[in-house]
Parts: C-alpha cells; sequence; structure tokens
C-alpha cells in the first residue's frame, strides 16, 4: 500500500506539474523569451542536461516544478528577449499558459480513458445488476438479472422509479414483485435507513451498459466531461469563498492518500483522478493571490494600466504576504491532513 502510494504521488504530481511548466515553457519559446531552466520539482538536483540554451532539471521534491525566463528579476541583465522586454499580452500569455494547459490534460486523459477503456453507464432498465451481501435484497433472495415488476402493486418502469421509492421506504415492508429466470415472484423487503445517505437502502445497484465510442466522439466527451467538471468546480470555489458551504480542503498528504486509494481500484479511475485533479489546480493558480499565477496576472493588468511597472520594493512586499498567506494555508491543510490520516 504504502509503494502504491507512494509511485501513484509522484505519476499524478509529476504529470500535473510536467503539463503546467511545459504551458509557461512552450509559450515562452513562442513569444521570444530566452529560457534558462526547465525543472520539475525542487531543491538539490537529481539529474540536469543542457540542450540548446535551457537546462532541463529533475529535482528531489516532487511538488512543483519552475521555468526560469530570462529577465523575470528586474535586478537581472535585461535584453530583447527578457519577460519584462516583452509587451504586457506576451507576458501574460506566458503566465496564464500554465494553468491552461492544466485544462487541456483532463481532455487528454479522458479521451485516453473513454476511447481505450469505453464508457461503463448505470442502465436505466429496473434490472437488478450486483447486489451487496448481508443486506436486505440478499437476505430476501433477489439475485441479479432479477427485473423489478412492481412495488406495492406500483408498476416500476425505470431503475430511478425503483430507487426512489426504496430510498423513501426506510423502515416500511415493501411487497416487491420481480421477474426470476422466466418466473414471477414477491419478496418483502424492508429497507434500513442509512444515516449518512439519509435514505433508506435495499443493498442493489442496477446493471452496467458498457460502451465503446469512437475517437471524435471520444473526443467530443472529453472535452463535455471536462467543461462539466471545470463549471461545478468553479460553483464549488464560489460557494467556499462567500462561505455558502465549508470549505473542504486537502494538502500535499491528504492528496498523496486519495492517490493511493484511487491506484488500487486501477489504472482508470487513477487517469480520472488526475484530470479532476488538474482542473483543480488549474483554476486554483488563477485565484488572484500573489505568488499564483492569477496574482502575476493582476499585477500586469495594474501595470498596463498604470504604463509602468509597481516598483520593486511593493513587489517584494505583495509577494511576501502572498508567500505567508500560502505557507499559512500549507500548514492548515497538513494538520488537517494529519487529523484524518489513514496510516498504511
Amino acid at each position: 500500500m504504502l509503494l502504491s502510494t507512494l509511485v501513484a504521488t509522484i505519476f499524478v504530481f509529476g504529470l500535473l506539474i510536467f503539463f503546467h511548466e511545459l504551458g509557461h515553457f512552450v509559450t515562452a519559446k513562442l513569444v521570444g523569451m530566452r529560457v534558462d531552466e526547465f525543472a520539475i520539482g525542487f531543491g538539490p538536483k537529481l539529474f540536469s542536461r543542457k540542450y540548446g540554451e535551457t537546462v532541463y532539471s529533475l529535482r528531489i521534491i516532487p511538488l512543483g516544478g519552475f521555468n526560469r525566463i530570462a529577465g523575470m528579476d528586474p535586478d537581472e541583465e535585461q535584453d530583447e528577449r527578457s519577460f519584462n522586454a516583452k509587451p504586457i499580452w506576451a507576458r501574460m500569455l506566458v503566465i496564464v499558459a500554465g494553468s491552461s494547459m492544466n485544462l487541456l490534460l483532463p481532455i487528454i486523459l479522458f479521451f485516453g480513458v473513454f476511447v481505450g477503456a469505453g464508457i461503463d453507464t448505470p442502465s436505466s432498465a429496473p434490472v437488478i445488476g450486483s447486489i451487496f451481501p448481508d443486506k436486505p435484497a440478499a437476505q430476501s433472495g433477489l439475485l441479479p438479472g432479477d427485473r423489478i415488476i412492481s412495488v406495492n402493486q406500483t408498476p416500476i418502469a425505470s431503475w430511478r422509479d425503483f430507487v426512489e421509492v426504496v430510498q423513501t421506504s426506510a423502515g416500511k415492508e415493501l411487497s416487491i414483485r420481480y421477474e426470476t429466470q422466466g418466473t414471477t415472484k414477491v419478496a418483502a423487503i424492508t429497507p434500513e435507513y442509512d444515516a449518512k445517505a439519509d435514505r433508506g437502502i435495499i443493498g442493489v445497484m442496477p446493471q452496467i451498459q458498457h460502451y465503446q465510442p469512437g475517437i471524435l466522439e471520444g473526443l467530443g466527451l472529453a472535452v463535455k466531461q471536462t467543461y462539466t467538471v471545470t463549471v461545478s468546480m468553479i460553483t464549488g470555489i464560489v460557494q467556499m469563498i462567500t462561505g455558502r458551504v465549508d470549505a473542504e480542503l486537502a494538502g500535499p498528504i491528504g492528496v498523496a492518500q486519495m492517490a493511493g486509494e484511487v491506484a488500487q481500484m486501477g489504472i482508470v479511475p487513477l487517469l480520472q483522478f488526475a484530470a479532476f485533479l488538474s482542473i483543480n489546480l488549474g483554476l486554483i493558480n488563477l485565484l488572484p493571490v500573489p505568488v499564483l499565477d492569477g496574482g502575476h496576472l493582476v499585477t500586469l493588468a495594474v501595470e498596463g494600466i498604470r504604463g509602468r511597472s509597481l516598483s520593486r520594493n511593493k513587489m517584494q512586499f505583495i509577494q511576501m504576504v502572498g508567500f505567508a498567506l500560502l505557507m499559512l494555508l500549507l500548514i492548515f491543510t497538513t494538520f488537517k491532513d494529519i487529523t484524518r490520516l489513514k496510516f498504511f
């Protein structure tokens, strides 16, 4: 478990960080900036090699990465290929490219999952697909493949009809008429109350239909899935910021634990987890907080409006405040991770 968690964490973090930094790197090159170093990770170097004008390095702490673009520090020697020598639009494009790649990566991952593994969706037919042991359905004799005909003499036309009746009938005996192996039977089943879900359950799941989309359809579905998840996450972030819902935060330890748990389920769930995390990273990084890309975009916008950049002292103060806030958030989320940590 520990090894799989470590491997899954490095894979997920490495993938997200690589694509994020690749966005900055490629865009900087396209607008004519010189990139002195492209690094994955922080801390001491594990590996480095120079190709052309850029040093490519892999560092020991896999929790981030960076591009050392010439001239980003005003104290550095400036030339026509320096970051600060380029127009505002070019600099903003380089900054936003990282998060843009984090929103492109999920499309690639979802596309690979949909086309490679296919899509499993619950059937709408009122047919039992699987049964959980020691639950009311199993104790009554229901079997996978049984079709529900009626409940308390009310016809059941779809799985949703069946679920609605069961969920609202905790503690109440139901007379379920069903077809099994060509014969019709009746079972008396009392749904048990699930306190966590606040509803009645009998321990059944619908049949799963497997569908294999083509390349174009798979691409369209991947774009749609990424859009749906992105909109949902934006809504969630807004609700957390406005206090409408409680903030559910996880730090590196929490994400690592989740990656390990998902990895136990297989490569497809792990790729889907990486896609969700990539969208989250892309959106969070665009928040107007100093030291994040969104904060950098704000300072560039201010420079564009004022016609000149902020003073070095002001920039240092903004960066210090942003770094302090980020460290406080990291400490807080790490503390929460540790309090709910499941040891391996």
